[in-house]
C-alpha cells in the first residue's frame, strides 16, 4: 500500500503564538534578564530599559524566530546586543573608591558628579528568581553584590558578557562563542583574561556572611540600634578596621574606624534623628534612611547597601538619589508609621 508522502512529510504551518500568551512567554524570563542587564550595565534604571528594548524587539521579531535556539537563548542574544550599544556609549559606572584615593573626615563634600558616573543599587526583587533552589539565589545574590558587579565593569564589554554568561548562568564556551559571534578558543582567552582582572580585586570579592546568620542578623540589629540612638562609640565598634564609607553622587570616601567617627561626629552628625527601615538589595543587608529635616520631620535621605566581614560592617555605601530610588525600592516619599 503506498503512503501519501506529500501529506506525511508535509511539516507543520508554523503559527505565532496570541498576544496574550506571547507576552506570557516573554514576560517569564524578565527578572533574569534583569540580572544580567544590571551585571552588564551597573545600573538599575538602565537594566529597566535594556530589558523593555530587549522585549519590544522580541515581540516585533517573533514572526521571523526561526526556533533555531530556545527562546531564551535568543532573547540573551537580543539583550546582549542592547547592553554592548549602550556600554559603548558611555564611560563604565564606578564607585567613588575606584575614581580616587580617600579622603579625611575634614574635607569638602565637593560637587555632586552626574549620575551616569556612579554603580547604582538595585532590589533583590529585581534581578533575583523567587523560588528558586535556595543554592541558585545564593549565588545570585552574590554576583549582584556591588564589588563583584563594580569588578564586572573593569572588563571590555564583550568580555564582560562572556564571563557573566559563562562564570554567572553556566553557558557553555561553544553557547557564549555562537551568541557572541566569534570561536571557542577566543571565548576561553576572554573568559581566561577576565579571571585575572577579577582575582585582581580580591580581597574586595571575599566572600561575606550572609543575611540568614543568626550572627548576621544579630549585627544588623545592634547597627540599626546605634544608628538611630545616633550612638557614635557603639558604631564604631561595629566597623571592621578596613571599613570604608562612602556616599554617591560626592566623589568623597572615607576609610578606617577612625575617619568614620570624626565624619559622625562632624559632617555627618545631621543624620541623628534618624530611622532606618530594612530593604533588600545586590544580595546585601539594606536600609532606607529617613531623616530629619529643619522641621524635624523625617524624610527620605539614602539607601544604604552594607557589606560585612568576619563579623564588622567592611563597607557602607550610602546612595543620596532618593528621588529616583525611593520610588525604585517601593518606599514612601515620608516616613512610614
Amino acid at each position: 500500500m503506498l503512503v501519501n508522502k506529500t501529506h506525511v512529510e508535509q511539516p507543520p504551518v508554523a503559527t505565532a503564538p496570541a498576544p496574550l500568551e506571547l507576552s506570557r512567554v516573554l514576560e517569564q524570563h524578565r527578572v533574569e534578564l534583569n540580572g544580567y542587564c544590571y551585571r552588564m550595565l551597573g545600573s538599575a534604571f538602565e537594566t529597566e530599559d535594556a530589558v523593555q528594548e530587549t522585549l519590544v524587539r522580541a515581540w516585533r521579531g517573533y514572526q521571523q524566530f526561526e526556533g533555531r535556539s530556545s527562546v531564551r537563548s535568543w532573547l540573551y542574544r537580543i539583550a546582549t546586543n542592547v547592553c554592548l550599544s549602550m556600554v559603548s556609549a558611555r564611560q563604565r559606572r564606578a564607585r567613588p573608591m575606584d575614581l580616587g584615593p580617600a579622603r579625611s573626615a575634614d574635607s569638602a563634600l565637593g560637587a555632586a558628579l552626574d549620575e551616569a558616573t556612579w554603580l547604582e543599587p538595585v532590589p533583590d526583587g529585581l534581578v533575583v528568581l523567587s523560588g528558586s533552589d535556595p543554592a541558585e539565589q545564593l549565588a545570585s545574590r552574590e554576583t549582584v553584590r556591588l564589588a563583584f558587579v563594580a569588578a564586572l565593569q573593569l572588563l571590555p564589554a564583550k568580555q564582560r558578557a562572556a564571563l557573566i554568561l559563562h562564570e554567572v548562568l553556566h553557558w557553555t564556551a561553544a553557547e557564549v562563542a555562537d551568541l557572541l559571534g566569534t570561536s571557542v578558543a577566543s571565548i576561553n582567552s576572554a573568559l581566561q583574561r577576565a579571571r585575572a582582572t577579577l582575582a585582581a580585586q580580591q580581597p574586595a570579592l571575599r566572600d561575606t556572611t550572609h543575611l540568614q546568620d543568626e550572627a548576621q542578623r544579630q549585627l544588623l540589629g545592634r547597627y540599626v540600634d546605634a544608628f538611630e540612638r545616633w550612638d557614635v562609640d557603639s558604631l564604631v565598634a561595629l566597623l571592621h578596621e578596613d571599613v570604608t564609607l562612602q556616599m554617591p553622587p560626592f566623589a568623597l570616601w572615607l576609610r578606617g574606624p577612625e575617619q568614620l567617627r570624626q565624619w559622625f561626629l562632624g559632617t555627618g552628625a545631621g543624620c541623628a534623628g534618624s530611622r532606618l527601615i530594612p530593604v533588600s538589595a545586590n544580595g546585601s543587608p539594606a536600609f532606607a534612611q529617613y531623616k530629619p529635616n529643619d522641621q524635624g520631620v523625617r524624610v527620605p535621605f539614602a539607601v544604604h547597601v552594607l557589606e560585612t566581614r568576619d563579623g564588622r560592617i567592611v563597607g557602607q555605601h550610602s546612595f543620596l538619589d532618593v528621588e529616583r530610588l525611593f520610588p525604585l525600592f517601593g518606599l514612601p516619599t515620608h516616613e512610614p508609621a
